[in-house]
C-alpha cells in the first residue's frame, strides 16, 4: 500500500527525539491494569512468562504484545496497549522473553531479534484455549522486527490472526546497530550493554564450557556483545550473520496479513534502510506510517495514550471491518 500520511501532533515539548525517548522510557508510568502470570515450557525445556490482562467481559479476541531489547511485560508501552485494549473488550497476553521475567532463563540462549520460533509457540498456545476467534500481534522494536519476520517467513499462519503492529521497527538490524554505536546514541548504548552484560554474567558460571571470563571482558560495545553472546549462543556465525538472517527487512515482500509499520522519522535509533516505503508500496498488506516526530517509542499523546496505541486499535478495527 502507499505510504500513509501521519496526523500524529505531539505536545510541543515532546517535539526533540531525546525527550519523546527518554520520557516515555523513564518517566511513563501506566496504572489500573491487572495482570495474571502464566509459564510455558518451551520445546527445548526452557521456559516463557506470560502476563495476561483482561476485557471486563469474556472476549474473543485478544493482543499478543512483544517487548524491546531488554524490556518486559511490564514496561508502559506494553501495559498501555494493553489497558486500551482490556478497555475495549479485548484481551492482551504480554511476553516476556526469555530470561526478562525477573528470573534468568535456564539455558545458555536467550532471546533475540529474530527468535521467531518462540513467538510461534506462544501463538499456538493462545490457540490452543478455544477462545480466541481474532488474535493480533503488536511489537515494540526488537519485538517489532520479531513480528514482522514471523508473519513473512512464509509459514502456515492460523487464519485467526487477523492483523499486526510493528513500532519503531530496527528493519535492517546492521543499521540500526551502526545508528546505535554511532555518538548521537552513545548514551543508550551505554545504557543497553550495562543491562546485557549484567544478565550475561551468572551464565559465566552456569556454562563455563560456552562462556569463558576472557570473552565477557571483551565485550565493550552493542556489536562485541552480538559478536560474543548472541550470534555464538543462537546459531550464527558472528554479529553480522545475526543481523543479515535476522532482519525483517528481506520478509516484508512476503507478509499477508495486514500489518502496520510506524516509524518515527526522527527516530534516532533507526537508519535509512528501516523506513521500508518501496516494500510498502509494493505489497498491498503493508502498510507503513512515518510520524514526523516520535523518537524511538516515544509518541507521546493525550491523556498517557501513545498515539502508536491508538492507531494500533484502530488499525484491528479497520481490518475486522475490511
Amino acid at each position: 500500500m502507499p505510504v500513509i500520511e501521519s496526523t500524529y501532533k505531539p505536545p510541543f515539548w515532546a517535539k526533540k527525539s531525546f525527550v519523546s525517548t527518554v520520557f516515555s522510557g523513564l518517566a511513563r508510568s501506566v496504572k489500573g491494569v491487572e495482570q495474571t502470570r502464566e509459564r510455558i515450557t518451551l520445546p527445548d525445556t526452557d521456559f516463557l512468562d506470560l502476563d495476561w490482562s483482561y476485557a471486563q467481559q469474556k472476549s474473543n479476541k485478544v493482543i499478543i504484545l512483544l517487548h524491546g531489547l531488554e524490556g518486559s511485560a511490564q514496561r508502559p508501552y506494553i501495559t498501555g496497549t494493553a489497558k486500551l485494549f482490556n478497555d475495549h473488550n479485548i484481551d492482551a497476553c504480554a511476553v516476556n522473553f526469555r530470561g526478562c521475567s525477573g528470573e534468568p532463563n535456564l539455558l545458555f540462549r536467550s532471546y533475540h531479534s529474530g527468535a521467531t520460533e518462540d513467538l510461534e509457540v506462544v501463538v499456538q498456545h493462545v490457540l490452543s484455549k478455544g477462545q480466541y476467534d481474532e488474535i493480533y500481534i503488536k511489537g515494540i522494536s526488537l519485538g517489532a522486527n520479531m513480528v514482522l519476520k514471523y508473519v513473512g517467513e512464509g509459514r502456515e499462519l492460523p487464519i485467526e490472526l487477523k492483523s499486526v503492529i510493528a513500532v519503531s521497527t530496527p528493519c535492517d538490524l546492521k543499521g540500526s546497530c551502526d545508528e546505535l554505536l554511532s555518538l548521537k546514541n552513545k548514551h543508550y548504548a551505554i545504557r543497553f550493554l550495562a543491562h546485557l552484560k549484567e544478565k550475561l554474567k551468572p551464565k559465566l558460571e552456569q556454562f563455563p564450557n560456552d562462556l569463558s571470563l576472557a570473552d565477557f571482558n571483551a565485550i565493550k560495545t552493542l556489536k562485541n556483545f552480538d559478536d560474543v553472546y548472541t550470534s555464538k549462543a543462537h546459531g550464527f556465525k558472528n554479529a553480522l550473520d545475526y543481523y543479515e538472517k535476522a532482519s525483517c527487512l528481506q520478509f516484508l515482500p512476503n507478509i499477508k496479513v495486514p500489518s502496520l509499520i510506524i516509524n518515527a522519522l526522527n527516530d534516532s535509533f533507526l537508519s535509512a534502510e528501516c523506513y521500508p516505503v518501496k516494500e510498502a508500496k509494493q505489497n498491498s498488506n503493508l502498510f507503513l506510517e512515518m510520524p514526523k516526530y516520535g523518537g524511538h517509542v516515544g509518541l507521546v499523546d493525550k491523556k498517557n495514550v501513545y498515539y502508536n496505541e491508538k492507531r494500533a486499535l484502530e488499525f484491528v478495527r479497520e481490518v475486522q471491518v475490511s
